[in-house]
């Protein structure tokens, strides 16, 4: 009887160690479900969609602010959509955040870059993108110098499939406004009447290169 109760005791010693060793595993377990897959160069933004499905017309707000995102529900992501620009004064320069969207995962060519022209259609910046983003939004900025007295412009995004279409941005530089166009297949031309707050932004003219100086 004496030696049966020495040998279930040495059992139980035994069991100790393992349990400890069980608890470890759950440990590690756990710190594995904690890692994320977030890189250096995944930074682009999950912006939030509003609820109106006017977008098209959709009026920024102030420079400073970010512009809202359209819906995407409806658009043709075969193109390089435009769905928010922020603009942000510095000298001579303006200061582009625009977002895009466009199937870099189901089509042939990704989205490659975005530009900034005139209304005459001149282009005046440009932002090449390195790279496939998938099929979501994400924004990029690019420091642009419009010539002078240009108080209105327009963003649009461009693919390596389609070159030019879908949504396109004309935006007011001394407000920030923007209006959200649709081009169609290909690219289209936009005029003073199409861009936002004309009356309003004429106000405040752009101080003249002298004054910056």
């Amino acid at each position: 009887m004496v030696r049966r109760r020495r040998l279930l005791a040495s059992v139980g010693l035994l069991a100790v160690p393992a349990a400890g060793c069980t608890d470890d595993a759950d440990t590690g377990a756990e710190a594995d479900e904690a890692d994320t897959d977030a890189g250096p160069d995944d930074v682009g933004t999950d912006a939030t969609t509003p609820t109106d499905a006017e977008a098209d017309d959709a009026a920024a707000t102030d420079r400073g602010t970010p512009t809202p995102t359209a819906a995407v529900d409806d658009l043709d992501l075969r193109e390089a959509n435009v769905t928010g620009v922020d603009v942000e004064a510095s000298g001579d320069e303006y200061r582009f955040s625009v977002t895009l969207i466009h199937d870099d995962d189901g089509e042939d060519g990704y989205a490659d870059w975005w530009q900034v022209e005139t209304l005459d259609g001149r282009r005046v910046g440009r932002r090449d993108l390195a790279h496939p983003h998938g099929t979501r939004e994400f924004t990029r900025s690019e420091a642009v110098s419009p010539p002078e007295g240009a108080d209105c412009v327009v963003v649009r995004g461009h693919d390596q499939t389609h070159g030019y279409g879908g949504r396109a941005a004309v935006v007011a530089l001394d407000s920030g406004a923007t209006r959200l166009r649709r081009q169609g297949e290909s690219w289209s031309a936009f005029d003073a009447s199409d861009c936002p707050n004309r009356g309003s932004y004429r106000r405040r003219m752009r101080p003249s290169r002298s004054h910056l100086s």
